[in-house]
């Protein structure tokens, strides 16, 4: 077998393991379960915003999920549904779609990447060993490992202006109905508006945490950093900061709802 047929066989796997029964609904049960987690992000962004505790980010969503009597239980229902995804995105990548290219690809693998550290962390807390650390603080330690390296600062700000970038094109996957790319049928008004919401909201929250790494970069400083909950954190002594935040965190929660519909609707 050379090269092409070797190629030619792993994207026909990709796509029977992709067309399959159980893999579609795993896939689905995976983004009900990421937009549990946007919801409890949301309203932990809330409550932040006047005063309450708690880390408005992916960790600090499943500590308080796993705090919960079943919370070990519903952790290992997590991490089933968010490898669901990651398996779904991987045979994107290796078997993309009609009219898909390679930024298609990449897209599914930095996905798959997302959401199987999600799942490993998710695995952490439904074995006790999980960390409630923000994301601020992981944003900091992986800055200050790669201001270490040769053309550190380049690296820390080229990720940044990612960063800056996804964000950009989830306001503008919200704001131009984009995302109903993503579904086999139109879900009606009530998701399209959640998904009009929420895409932004979660967008312009990424654009801060990429203006934190790109400053990070310009000061080499290491804790300028941010992640998602240092983000959201530093909009509350602006102007208007706690309704910023209340509205991001609306949004969050908009965003969570947005997902269970797409459950139900997404192509997969």
């Amino acid at each position: 077998m050379n090269a092409n047929q070797g190629l030619d066989e792993a994207r026909r796997v990709a796509r029977d393991v992709g067309d399959h029964p159980v893999l579609d609904a795993m896939a689905r049960w995976g983004f009900l379960m990421s937009g549990l987690l946007h919801i409890v992000i949301g309203y932990t962004a809330t409550r932040l915003a006047w005063g309450g505790g708690g880390s408005a980010d992916q960790s600090g969503a499943l500590a308080t999920l796993a705090s919960n009597p079943a919370g070990a239980l519903l952790m290992w229902i997590i991490v089933v549904g968010l490898l669901a995804l990651v398996v779904w995105q991987l045979t994107v990548a290796i078997a993309p779609g009609v009219g898909d290219g390679w930024l298609d690809r990449g897209k599914a693998v930095a996905k798959a990447a997302v959401y199987a550290v999600l799942a490993a962390t998710a695995a952490q807390f439904a074995l006790g060993s999980g960390s409630s650390k923000s994301s601020e603080e992981s944003s900091q330690g992986v800055t200050t490992a790669l201001m270490a390296q040769p053309a550190g600062q380049v690296l820390v700000g080229a990720i940044g202006v990612v960063i800056i970038g996804v964000g950009a094109y989830h306001v503008h996957k919200g704001l131009t109905h984009k995302f109903l790319e993503d579904l086999e049928k139109d879900p009606g008004v009530p998701a399209r508006a959640l998904g009009m919401i929420g895409y932004p909201a979660k967008g312009v929250v990424l654009g801060l945490v990429g203006a934190f790494f790109v400053l990070a970069a310009v000061q080499h400083q290491s804790s300028e950093a941010a992640g998602l909950d240092g983000a959201l954190k530093s909009l509350k002594d602006e102007p208007f900061g706690p309704y910023l935040i209340t509205a991001v965190g609306v949004g969050f929660v908009a965003f969570g709802i947005y997902l269970f519909a797409r459950a139900r609707h997404q192509r997969i």
